[in-house]
């Protein structure tokens, strides 16, 4: 097996670190109720995608 000849830098190993960082989820505002959404998908309270209607929502 393979090992390593020299110590990996902190600086090399922090560079190959620099895409592991968490991402906010970008919430978008529905455009019939004004709720907040995540994108590509249908609003929950309103039952709307894209302007239209697609999904009836039972109130109780």
């Amino acid at each position: 097996m393979a090992v390593p000849k020299r110590k990996t830098s902190k600086s090399k190993r922090n560079q190959r670190r620099a895409h592991h960082a968490l991402v906010v989820t970008q919430w978008s505002i529905c455009s019939q109720c004004g709720d907040p959404v995540l994108p590509h998908r249908i609003c929950g309270t309103c039952g709307y995608y894209r302007g239209r209607q697609v999904m009836t929502i039972e109130e109780e």
